[in-house]
This record gives C-alpha cells, sequence and structure tokens, in this order.
C-alpha cells in the first residue's frame, strides 16, 4: 500500500467521525445541510468543478497538536480533516495540499497527520528550520512532502526570516526536488526580487503576492511579480482575496484586476487556493463564492481546469 493511502481502518474510523461531526461532535458544531465549519453560505459554486480538483492552500488544525511555544495568536480549534471534508463536500474539489501554518512553528504533526487522513489525494508543504536533517527530510517526503513554506509575514519560531535564510532553505530542499513557498507581502517581494528570481528550486507565490490593499495593479512588485513569472520558475496562488482588497466581497473587484493579469501571464504556473480555515478573519467568507471568483480571474474553461487540474499535478506531483 502507497505511504499516501489510508488504511481500512483509518477509513472506518473518518467515516464514523464525519457522521457524528454533522450531529455536533465535541469540537465540532452541528452544521445545517451544506454548510462548513469556517466558512460562509450553504451553496456549491455556480461554476462547474472538473474532476481531481485541487485545493492548493489549506490548513489543517487539531487540538491533539498545541501550538508552538512562540506563538500568541489565536488557539488552536479543531479545524480538521473532518470538517474540511464537508468543504470538499460542499465545493467539489478532490486534490488537496495542506500548508504548514506559523501557529505550529516547525512542528508539521497537524500536517503530515492530515495529508496522512486524506490520503493519496493530499501533498504537504511544511515549514522546517536550518538544522533540519536530510534524513528528516527524506522521511517526510515519504509522508508526502514536496515543499517548504518560508514564511515573511508572521511570526516565527525563530524570530524574522531574511534573504539568507531563504536561500539557505532553498539550497537544502533542492536535492529532494522540493519547491520553496514563500509568503511575503509585495513591498518584501520587491525588495528581494534579486533573491527570489536566482533560487535554485521552483518558486511558489502565496495570495497573490499580497500586494498592499488599495495600490493594486500600480504596486511596486507587480512588475517584479510579472518578471518572476515570465522567468518560467515561477509559480502563484491564485488565493486569499479577501486578505488583498478594499474594495471587499462579493467581488473583490481589486484583487480580482490582480489575479486577472497574473492568470494571463502565466497560466501554465497558477494554481487555485481556498485558504481554508481563514485563520483571522472576524468575517468568514462565502468559500464558494470565492471559488466562482475563479472564472472571473480566468474566464476560459480550459484555463480553469489547467489551474484546477493540470497544474496543480505538475507542481505537486499528483499521479
Amino acid at each position: 500500500m502507497s505511504t499516501f493511502d489510508l488504511s481500512r481502518r483509518d477509513i472506518l474510523r473518518a467515516a464514523a467521525i464525519g457522521a457524528a461531526a454533522a450531529t455536533g461532535l465535541p469540537g465540532h458544531p452541528a452544521v445545517a445541510q451544506g454548510a462548513v465549519p469556517f466558512s460562509t453560505g450553504t451553496e456549491p459554486p455556480k461554476t462547474e468543478v472538473p474532476p481531481n480538483a485541487c485545493d492548493s492552500h489549506i490548513h489543517i488544525f487539531s487540538t491533539r497538536f498545541p501550538a508552538s511555544p512562540h506563538w500568541k495568536g489565536q488557539p488552536v480549534v479543531d479545524s480538521d480533516v473532518v470538517a474540511y471534508r464537508l468543504f470538499q463536500k460542499r465545493i467539489g474539489t478532490s486534490r488537496t495540499v495542506v500548508v504548514t501554518p506559523s501557529t505550529y512553528g516547525i512542528d508539521n504533526r497537524a500536517t503530515l497527520d492530515g495529508v496522512a487522513q486524506l490520503g493519496a489525494l493530499a501533498r504537504a508543504v511544511v515549514v522546517v528550520d536550518l538544522d533540519v536533517t536530510e534524513a528528516e527530510l527524506k522521511a517526510m517526503a515519504a509522508q508526502g512532502a514536496v515543499g517548504i513554506r518560508v514564511n515573511f509575514v508572521t511570526p516565527q519560531s525563530w524570530g524574522a526570516t531574511n534573504a539568507e535564510r531563504l536561500e539557505a532553505m532553498a539550497r537544502k530542499v533542492q536535492p529532494l526536488g522540493w519547491h520553496v513557498q514563500v509568503y511575503m507581502t509585495g513591498d518584501q517581494i520587491a525588495d528581494l526580487a534579486d533573491v527570489l528570481a536566482r533560487l535554485p528550486t521552483p518558486l511558489v507565490l502565496d495570495h497573490l503576492a499580497r500586494l498592499l490593499p488599495g495600490q493594486g495593479l500600480n504596486h511596486r512588485a507587480v512588475p517584479v511579480v510579472r518578471k518572476l513569472l515570465d522567468g518560467g520558475r515561477t509559480w502563484m496562488k491564485l488565493s486569499g482575496a479577501y486578505l488583498n482588497t478594499t474594495s471587499g466581497p462579493p467581488g473583490y473587484a481589486d484583487a480580482t484586476e490582480v489575479a486577472r493579469l497574473f492568470a494571463k501571464a502565466a497560466p501554465e504556473r497558477m494554481v487555485w487556493g481556498s485558504d481554508w480555515p481563514h485563520r483571522g478573519e472576524k468575517h468568514m467568507p462565502d468559500d464558494a463564492g470565492l471559488f466562482d471568483l475563479l472564472a472571473e480571474w480566468a474566464p476560459s474553461e480550459a484555463a480553469r481546469r489547467r489551474i484546477l487540474v493540470d497544474n496543480p499535478a505538475m507542481l505537486y506531483g499528483f499521479r
């Protein structure tokens, strides 16, 4: 059996927990038909969801795994695989990429446990420190890890991230064929353009490059991102519209302008992500509405299939 496959016991356990969740399992409030924890709305997307569509950016939190001692933000609550299965049922995606959040520091247990439960249709992007060993990286690769995330925005257990650390981490994972995903603001991307361009690994930019809300296409990072995309080794996550907006829902007009530009510039290296469970958001978005934004960003059905199916298969190694 593949290391990504669920055992029969895991499948039965997940089915039992899923049934209990709908009626109010402790840690999982009872939800209405079609509703998803940490989301609003109950309707499915209006846009067709192709088979093997991938949600390329989620986080798994479980109270079985405590937050890192460095973390001073929201406490861990059970936004776990049980809850995420309800998301998949409503939205219609099947493949998933679980990203370790800064809440957990370099503790990737919740992420890798989530991937184990999700099975062969899931991959992991993990967070590691400079002292991670080759054996540890290979062990995580066997559990579905295909890349690391380097976070410049939220607090980390080791303090602030800098260019030297980013380059050192990229060199460390390059032999495994992994990519480096960076969570950076637009200003940070502009300031470190040369460093990003010379990384020895494929580069993935989080959340529409986190351009400063209100500046959008006028932000100084836009030409930098375009140049990185034109270089052929940079990917973009079409996600987090609510992080990059002053106009707000449902259309997120300013974020939509940015997403359209990037999606047109390099459609072969765009992936879509929900960013579920939307940690830190006071008002949870409608995930079906977020999914439907993709039809505004990539109007053709062929382009959306590429973004949802073909591109993630290449980047994350789905069969």
